[in-house]
Protein backbone atom coordinates (compact mmCIF):
# COMPACT_ATOMS: atom_id res chain seq x y z
CA UNK A 1 0.00 0.00 0.00
CA UNK A 2 1.53 3.32 -0.96
CA UNK A 3 1.98 6.23 1.41
CA UNK A 4 -0.78 8.29 -0.24
CA UNK A 5 -3.36 5.49 0.26
CA UNK A 6 -2.40 5.09 3.94
CA UNK A 7 -2.80 8.82 4.48
CA UNK A 8 -6.34 8.79 3.02
CA UNK A 9 -7.38 5.91 5.29
CA UNK A 10 -6.05 7.66 8.36
CA UNK A 11 -7.93 10.85 7.42
CA UNK A 12 -11.25 9.00 6.92
CA UNK A 13 -10.79 7.18 10.25
CA UNK A 14 -10.16 10.45 12.06
CA UNK A 15 -13.31 12.00 10.56
CA UNK A 16 -15.46 9.08 11.78
CA UNK A 17 -13.95 9.29 15.26
CA UNK A 18 -14.62 13.05 15.50
CA UNK A 19 -18.22 12.71 14.25
CA UNK A 20 -18.93 9.89 16.70
CA UNK A 21 -17.55 11.96 19.55
CA UNK A 22 -19.67 14.97 18.59
CA UNK A 23 -22.79 12.83 18.34
CA UNK A 24 -22.14 11.35 21.74
CA UNK A 25 -21.56 14.79 23.27
CA UNK A 26 -24.74 16.14 21.68
CA UNK A 27 -26.79 13.19 22.92
CA UNK A 28 -25.32 13.50 26.40
CA UNK A 29 -26.10 17.22 26.45
CA UNK A 30 -29.67 16.63 25.31
CA UNK A 31 -30.03 13.87 27.87
CA UNK A 32 -28.78 16.17 30.61
CA UNK A 33 -31.08 18.92 29.40
CA UNK A 34 -34.13 16.66 29.34
CA UNK A 35 -33.22 15.30 32.74
CA UNK A 36 -32.95 18.83 34.06
CA UNK A 37 -36.31 19.78 32.56
CA UNK A 38 -37.96 16.80 34.22
CA UNK A 39 -36.28 17.60 37.50
CA UNK A 40 -37.29 21.28 37.38
CA UNK A 41 -40.84 20.71 36.14
CA UNK A 42 -43.44 21.75 38.71
CA UNK A 43 -46.49 20.51 36.83
CA UNK A 44 -49.62 22.15 35.45
CA UNK A 45 -52.18 24.02 37.52
CA UNK A 46 -55.67 24.54 36.10
CA UNK A 47 -57.56 27.66 37.16
CA UNK A 48 -61.21 28.33 36.38
CA UNK A 49 -61.95 31.59 34.63
CA UNK A 50 -65.20 33.49 34.15
CA UNK A 51 -65.62 36.42 31.79
CA UNK A 52 -65.99 38.98 34.58
CA UNK A 53 -63.53 41.92 34.79
CA UNK A 54 -62.19 41.11 38.25
CA UNK A 55 -61.96 37.41 37.39
CA UNK A 56 -60.02 37.99 34.17
CA UNK A 57 -57.70 40.25 36.17
CA UNK A 58 -57.05 37.82 39.02
CA UNK A 59 -56.68 34.70 36.88
CA UNK A 60 -54.14 36.39 34.61
CA UNK A 61 -52.34 37.73 37.67
CA UNK A 62 -51.90 34.23 39.08
CA UNK A 63 -50.97 32.82 35.68
CA UNK A 64 -48.16 35.39 35.53
CA UNK A 65 -46.97 34.72 39.08
CA UNK A 66 -47.05 30.93 38.82
CA UNK A 67 -45.41 30.76 35.40
CA UNK A 68 -42.63 33.01 36.73
CA UNK A 69 -42.17 30.34 39.41
CA UNK A 70 -41.84 27.53 36.87
CA UNK A 71 -45.39 26.15 36.78
CA UNK A 72 -47.53 25.70 33.69
CA UNK A 73 -50.95 27.34 34.09
CA UNK A 74 -54.05 26.41 32.13
CA UNK A 75 -56.92 28.89 32.38
CA UNK A 76 -60.24 27.13 31.69
CA UNK A 77 -63.16 29.37 30.72
CA UNK A 78 -66.12 27.89 32.61
CA UNK A 79 -69.33 29.39 33.92
CA UNK A 80 -69.91 29.17 37.64
CA UNK A 81 -71.96 25.97 37.76
CA UNK A 82 -69.65 23.85 35.57
CA UNK A 83 -66.64 25.38 37.31
CA UNK A 84 -67.76 24.30 40.76
CA UNK A 85 -68.66 20.83 39.48
CA UNK A 86 -65.20 20.50 37.89
CA UNK A 87 -63.58 21.58 41.15
CA UNK A 88 -65.53 18.99 43.11
CA UNK A 89 -64.67 16.21 40.65
CA UNK A 90 -60.97 17.10 40.71
CA UNK A 91 -60.86 18.20 37.06
CA UNK A 92 -60.05 21.77 38.13
CA UNK A 93 -57.42 22.87 40.65
CA UNK A 94 -58.55 26.37 41.60
CA UNK A 95 -61.82 28.31 41.54
CA UNK A 96 -60.71 31.86 42.33
CA UNK A 97 -64.00 33.69 42.89
CA UNK A 98 -66.63 32.54 45.37
CA UNK A 99 -68.88 35.35 46.64
CA UNK A 100 -70.17 34.88 50.17
CA UNK A 101 -72.20 35.02 52.32
CA UNK A 102 -75.07 35.44 49.81
CA UNK A 103 -74.26 35.31 46.08
CA UNK A 104 -72.65 31.86 45.86
CA UNK A 105 -74.20 30.39 48.98
CA UNK A 106 -76.00 27.71 46.94
CA UNK A 107 -72.70 26.51 45.44
CA UNK A 108 -70.96 26.58 48.80
CA UNK A 109 -73.74 24.52 50.39
CA UNK A 110 -73.69 22.02 47.54
CA UNK A 111 -69.93 21.51 47.32
CA UNK A 112 -68.54 22.39 50.76
CA UNK A 113 -67.69 18.74 51.46
CA UNK A 114 -66.26 18.08 48.00
CA UNK A 115 -63.82 21.00 47.73
CA UNK A 116 -61.65 23.13 49.96
CA UNK A 117 -63.15 26.58 50.50
CA UNK A 118 -60.66 29.01 52.04
CA UNK A 119 -61.48 30.38 55.49
CA UNK A 120 -60.46 33.96 54.71
CA UNK A 121 -61.40 36.11 51.69
CA UNK A 122 -58.95 37.68 49.27
CA UNK A 123 -61.26 40.68 48.86
CA UNK A 124 -63.65 41.93 51.52
CA UNK A 125 -65.53 44.93 50.14
CA UNK A 126 -67.85 43.59 47.46
CA UNK A 127 -71.35 44.83 46.80
CA UNK A 128 -74.10 43.37 44.64
CA UNK A 129 -77.54 44.63 43.67
CA UNK A 130 -79.86 45.87 40.97
CA UNK A 131 -78.54 49.05 39.37
CA UNK A 132 -80.06 51.78 37.23
CA UNK A 133 -78.63 54.94 35.65
CA UNK A 134 -78.40 57.91 38.05
CA UNK A 135 -80.62 60.04 35.77
CA UNK A 136 -83.57 57.85 36.84
CA UNK A 137 -84.24 60.13 39.81
CA UNK A 138 -87.61 58.65 40.79
CA UNK A 139 -86.34 55.06 41.04
CA UNK A 140 -84.18 54.50 44.11
CA UNK A 141 -85.42 51.23 45.59
CA UNK A 142 -86.27 47.76 44.33
CA UNK A 143 -89.76 48.51 45.65
CA UNK A 144 -90.06 51.25 43.00
CA UNK A 145 -89.76 48.83 40.11
CA UNK A 146 -93.29 47.44 39.88
CA UNK A 147 -94.91 50.85 39.56
CA UNK A 148 -92.41 51.68 36.80
CA UNK A 149 -92.68 48.37 34.98
CA UNK A 150 -93.61 49.97 31.65
CA UNK A 151 -90.43 52.04 31.59
CA UNK A 152 -88.34 48.87 31.66
CA UNK A 153 -90.72 46.74 29.56
CA UNK A 154 -90.87 44.44 32.58
CA UNK A 155 -87.32 43.22 31.95
CA UNK A 156 -84.17 42.98 34.03
CA UNK A 157 -81.15 42.61 31.75
CA UNK A 158 -78.90 39.89 33.16
CA UNK A 159 -75.73 37.98 32.34
CA UNK A 160 -74.68 34.29 32.54
CA UNK A 161 -77.58 32.27 33.95
CA UNK A 162 -75.46 30.06 36.24
CA UNK A 163 -73.86 32.94 38.14
CA UNK A 164 -74.72 33.14 41.82
CA UNK A 165 -75.86 36.76 41.43
CA UNK A 166 -78.33 35.71 38.74
CA UNK A 167 -79.77 33.07 41.07
CA UNK A 168 -80.11 35.69 43.81
CA UNK A 169 -81.65 38.15 41.32
CA UNK A 170 -84.40 35.60 40.68
CA UNK A 171 -84.87 35.33 44.46
CA UNK A 172 -85.23 39.13 44.54
CA UNK A 173 -87.97 38.98 41.90
CA UNK A 174 -89.82 36.40 43.99
CA UNK A 175 -89.19 38.10 47.33
CA UNK A 176 -90.41 41.50 46.17
CA UNK A 177 -93.18 40.13 43.95
CA UNK A 178 -91.74 41.86 40.90
CA UNK A 179 -93.69 41.41 37.68
CA UNK A 180 -90.44 41.25 35.74
CA UNK A 181 -88.58 38.76 33.57
CA UNK A 182 -84.88 38.19 34.25
CA UNK A 183 -83.23 37.88 30.84
CA UNK A 184 -79.89 36.00 30.83
CA UNK A 185 -77.20 36.83 28.28
CA UNK A 186 -73.46 37.26 28.67
CA UNK A 187 -71.54 39.74 30.80
CA UNK A 188 -70.26 41.50 27.67
CA UNK A 189 -73.78 41.74 26.21
CA UNK A 190 -75.19 43.11 29.47
CA UNK A 191 -72.47 45.76 29.72
CA UNK A 192 -73.04 46.77 26.10
CA UNK A 193 -76.80 47.11 26.77
CA UNK A 194 -76.09 49.32 29.79
CA UNK A 195 -73.71 51.58 27.86
CA UNK A 196 -76.14 51.92 24.95
CA UNK A 197 -79.03 52.74 27.27
CA UNK A 198 -77.02 55.37 29.15
CA UNK A 199 -75.80 56.88 25.88
CA UNK A 200 -79.43 57.37 24.80
CA UNK A 201 -80.65 58.16 28.34
CA UNK A 202 -83.06 55.24 28.26
CA UNK A 203 -84.26 53.17 31.24
CA UNK A 204 -82.42 49.98 32.10
CA UNK A 205 -82.06 47.83 35.22
CA UNK A 206 -79.45 45.11 35.64
CA UNK A 207 -77.83 43.02 38.39
CA UNK A 208 -74.34 44.42 38.95
CA UNK A 209 -71.49 44.15 41.37
CA UNK A 210 -68.56 46.10 42.67
CA UNK A 211 -65.69 45.89 41.92
CA UNK A 212 -66.53 46.49 38.25
CA UNK A 213 -65.06 49.01 35.82
CA UNK A 214 -68.53 49.91 34.47
CA UNK A 215 -69.08 52.19 37.47
CA UNK A 216 -66.12 54.31 36.38
CA UNK A 217 -67.38 54.55 32.81
CA UNK A 218 -71.06 55.41 33.28
CA UNK A 219 -73.06 56.88 36.16
CA UNK A 220 -75.04 54.12 37.86
CA UNK A 221 -76.58 53.63 41.29
CA UNK A 222 -77.59 50.57 43.26
CA UNK A 223 -81.25 50.38 44.20
CA UNK A 224 -81.99 50.14 47.90
CA UNK A 225 -82.71 46.59 49.00
CA UNK A 226 -84.85 46.91 52.18
CA UNK A 227 -85.23 43.13 52.54
CA UNK A 228 -81.44 42.61 52.15
CA UNK A 229 -82.05 39.78 49.68
CA UNK A 230 -78.79 40.62 47.90
CA UNK A 231 -77.07 40.84 51.28
CA UNK A 232 -74.82 43.69 52.31
CA UNK A 233 -71.03 43.47 52.15
CA UNK A 234 -69.89 40.48 50.11
CA UNK A 235 -66.47 38.86 50.38
CA UNK A 236 -64.63 36.95 47.66
CA UNK A 237 -62.97 33.63 48.48
CA UNK A 238 -60.88 31.07 46.68
CA UNK A 239 -61.50 27.34 46.64
CA UNK A 240 -59.30 24.45 45.56
CA UNK A 241 -59.94 20.81 44.81
CA UNK A 242 -59.50 18.37 47.67
CA UNK A 243 -55.86 17.28 47.82
CA UNK A 244 -54.49 20.36 46.06
CA UNK A 245 -52.89 21.60 49.29
CA UNK A 246 -50.84 18.40 49.59
CA UNK A 247 -50.02 18.18 45.86
CA UNK A 248 -48.95 21.83 45.68
CA UNK A 249 -48.29 22.93 49.25
CA UNK A 250 -46.36 26.07 48.33
CA UNK A 251 -48.93 27.30 45.83
CA UNK A 252 -51.74 26.58 48.27
CA UNK A 253 -50.03 28.73 50.91
CA UNK A 254 -49.48 31.54 48.40
CA UNK A 255 -53.18 31.51 47.50
CA UNK A 256 -54.14 31.53 51.18
CA UNK A 257 -51.94 34.61 51.71
CA UNK A 258 -53.41 36.40 48.67
CA UNK A 259 -55.19 39.68 49.54
CA UNK A 260 -56.19 42.72 47.49
CA UNK A 261 -57.71 46.00 48.64
CA UNK A 262 -59.87 48.36 46.55
CA UNK A 263 -56.95 50.38 45.22
CA UNK A 264 -54.86 47.33 44.29
CA UNK A 265 -57.73 45.49 42.60
CA UNK A 266 -58.83 48.66 40.77
CA UNK A 267 -55.31 49.24 39.46
CA UNK A 268 -55.00 45.61 38.35
CA UNK A 269 -58.36 45.72 36.56
CA UNK A 270 -57.42 48.96 34.80
CA UNK A 271 -54.15 47.47 33.55
CA UNK A 272 -56.00 44.42 32.25
CA UNK A 273 -58.57 46.63 30.51
CA UNK A 274 -55.79 48.67 28.89
CA UNK A 275 -54.53 45.39 27.40
CA UNK A 276 -57.84 43.73 26.54
CA UNK A 277 -56.39 41.97 23.49
CA UNK A 278 -53.65 40.38 25.60
CA UNK A 279 -54.61 40.60 29.29
CA UNK A 280 -51.49 38.75 30.41
CA UNK A 281 -49.48 41.85 29.46
CA UNK A 282 -51.56 43.96 31.83
CA UNK A 283 -51.00 41.41 34.59
CA UNK A 284 -47.26 41.41 33.94
CA UNK A 285 -47.13 45.20 34.25
CA UNK A 286 -48.97 45.04 37.56
CA UNK A 287 -46.59 42.35 38.83
CA UNK A 288 -43.57 44.45 37.87
CA UNK A 289 -44.94 47.45 39.78
CA UNK A 290 -46.15 45.53 42.85
CA UNK A 291 -43.45 42.98 43.59
CA UNK A 292 -43.40 44.05 47.25
CA UNK A 293 -47.08 43.12 47.56
CA UNK A 294 -46.52 39.78 45.86
CA UNK A 295 -43.52 39.00 48.09
CA UNK A 296 -45.84 39.17 51.13
CA UNK A 297 -48.10 36.50 49.62
CA UNK A 298 -45.19 34.21 48.84
CA UNK A 299 -43.50 34.01 52.24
Amino acid sequence: MNVKRVGQLILVTLIFVVLAACGSTSEDANSDKNSGEAKDSKGTITIGQINWPENIAVTNLWKTILEDEGYEVDLKLLEMGPQMAALASGDLDVAPEIWLPVQDKSYFEKYKDEANFFENPWYDNGRVGLAVPTYMKDINSIEDLNKNKDKFDGEIIGFESGAGTMLVAQDVIDEYGLDYKLSPSSTAAMITSIKNAVKDKEPIVAPLWKPHYIFSEVDLKFLEDPKKTFGEIEQIYMATRNGFDSDHEKVSNWLINFKLNDEQLGDLMNKIKENEENPIEGAQKWVEENQDVIDKWMK
